[in-house]
């Protein structure tokens, strides 16, 4: 049973960290709403739906919602090819009705098997990914907005827009970093400032940041940063402005076949990616709660479609945001909904004051998440774990960073399932050599499970055995063995042992294995030679009567 929270219980850090997440949703829900060639409030009104609807609904204490950077080319593409945004919203609806039906059906528990050193690298590629994507906004090349995950998607490249950047820097734009940087660092660590926790270092730096180039404009040095450097919300003068910007769903999309194919896309895209943000919240929460992924999903399914009712971009749970608002000390998902409600009023009445916000101050807050991901401390937490641990690791976060974030995940997950059938093969069975009176002893015993996986395994093992040696092979543990692994140990003690002289004894078979010459009763025999093996398959008695006609056989030896 899920344990009810009391969402103002812990408004003291859940309102600081949800006007944090509004400062970084802001130009994100701006910049994606352009790169996905969707009107600018599309992108807004996403990230009100994420906040106050799914944030309600949700069972994350961490995880925030909002338009997914990692589906900016579908989108972009889906626009494109249906050629109104009106028909690609109800592709929107659609995707949202597949969320609530996987919600349902209990499709979140794909999510279980994430492994953790995967997960980890993927927000380790995203820090990274942040990092450099905010570089060209911190020196004031404000080329795009969207500030995390999607850029490498349409540019294929995490570090081509870095260059470009240092050919256009702004000086007033570093400086305002800098100063914004040394603000947030500073705010948690000087002894009086952090008797000022309900007032962010987010929200300091950005008033300081909003003040210090108001000066510059009004004294009109050339430090002033421009208007292409800062935030751009659409300002409504009159209800009917604002009106004629809100787009509703063309509902004749229903009958074209392609708007079916984008909303399936989208629905599965959009899943897995809040599936992988959900585990990844999980992990950033200080209290170690955990999220039911099939309520996410629902959640997730109700907030598209009311987006795209209302004319907003299809949504995810997304790492940038959650990341802020973990780090910012968010308690509960009262954060998040908060940080929608600031989306929603700041559209209605502040538009003009919120367009003074320079793009180099709300890259130095990102800076500062992206490195919390990506420390160093991280990187060197995996490479001690050892080379199981860190080579999905590592490889995770090169594939984000330069391939996307689903193409990062599946490489990791593959390489993880690789090492994990690797080590399976060699515990199939241990190997030791015992000394005893008579001469050594060769051991191999059986793991609880044999499969056919093990065979190639086993057979190079077997076939390294020398000549006149004396081995045990115990399946005493083994609870399944399969058929061809059988078919080689009976050949191996049958034919080759006779060969080449090996005693061979098969301990622990259980008659369940259905493996000829090996044990009856819950006992096992000695098998000295084929001669003794095929005398026991002859007998068909009792194992008691079988040892005595063995040893008999012997003593006339």
């Amino acid at each position: 049973m899920t344990k009810k929270t009391n969402l103002f219980a812990n408004l003291k850090s859940d309102f600081p960290s949800g006007l944090v997440v509004f400062l970084v949703a802001l130009p994100l829900c701006l910049g994606i709403a352009l790169a996905s060639g969707a009107p600018p409030l599309s992108g807004i009104i996403s990230g009100i739906i994420g906040g106050i609807v799914v944030g309600t609904l949700s069972r994350s204490n961490i995880s925030v919602s909002g338009p997914a950077a990692g589906l900016t080319a579908i989108v972009l593409t889906a626009i494109t090819d249906l050629k109104a945004f009106d028909i690609f919203l109800t592709a929107g609806l659609i995707a949202g009705i597949i969320q609530l039906i996987l919600g349902f059906i209990k499709a979140g528990s794909i999510s279980n098997y994430f492994p953790t050193n995967v997960i980890e690298g993927m927000l380790a590629g995203i820090g990274v990914i942040i990092i450099l994507k905010q570089i060209p906004h911190a020196v004031g090349y404000d080329k795009d907005f969207e500030g995390d995950e999607a850029f490498v998607e349409k540019n294929g490249n995490a570090f081509d827009s870095i260059v470009d950047s240092f050919n256009h820097v702004q000086i007033g734009a570093i400086l305002i970093t800098l100063i914004s940087i040394a603000i947030l660092i500073s705010w948690d660590k000087i002894g009086f400032l952090k008797r000022l926790k309900l007032v962010p270092g987010a929200l300091v730096a950005v008033i300081v940041g909003i003040v210090l180039n108001e000066i510059f404009i009004s004294s009109g040095s050339s430090l002033a940063i421009s208007n292409e450097h800062l935030v751009n919300l659409p300002v409504p003068k009159t209800w009917e402005d604002f009106k004629n910007i809100i787009v509703t769903p063309n509902f004749s999309g229903f009958a074209n076949i392609k708007v079916w194919t984008v909303g399936a896309t989208i629905a599965i895209v959009a899943s897995i990616e809040t599936l992988l943000c959900i585990e990844a919240s999980d992990r950033m929460d200080v209290q170690k709660r955990y999220t039911d992924t099939n309520v996410e999903l629902k959640a997730q399914g109700i907030g598209n479609i009311i987006s795209s009712l209302l004319g907003g971009l299809p949504m995810t749970s997304v790492v940038v945001r959650s990341s802020a608002n973990a780090n910012a000390g968010a308690k509960t998902k009262m954060s998040a909904i908060i940080h929608g409600v600031l989306l929603l009023i700041s559209i209605l009445s502040i538009p003009f004051l919120l367009n003074k916000i320079p793009l180099a101050t709300l890259a130095a807050v990102l800076l500062l998440v992206g490195y919390k991901l990506a420390k160093p401390a991280v990187i060197m937490h995996f490479w001690h774990k050892g080379k199981y641990q860190f080579i999905p690791f590592i490889a995770t976060l090169l594939a984000v960073v330069f391939l996307d974030l689903l193409q990062g995940v599946a490489l990791g997950i593959v390489i993880s399932i690789l090492f994990v059938l690797r080590g399976n093969l060699k515990r199939a069975y241990r190997f030791r050599k015992e000394k005893f009176e008579e001469g050594d002893v060769i051991r191999i015993d059986l793991a609880q499970e044999v499969s056919f996986l093990n065979k190639a395994a086993i057979k190079t093992t077997l076939s390294e055995i020398p000549e006149n040696s004396r081995v045990v092979i115990n399946a005493s543990d083994t609870v399944y063995i399969a058929h061809d692994v059988l078919d080689l140990i009976q050949e191996f003690a049958t034919v080759r042992a006779e060969e080449e002289n090996i005693k061979v004894k098969l301990k622990g078979f259980k008659k369940a294995y259905d493996l000829e010459d090996v044990e009856e009763s819950g006992n096992h025999v000695f098998f000295e030679n084929y001669e003794e093996a095929r005398l026991r398959k002859q007998t068909k008695i009792d194992y008691d009567k079988c040892v005595s006609l063995i040893e008999e056989k012997r003593n006339n030896k």
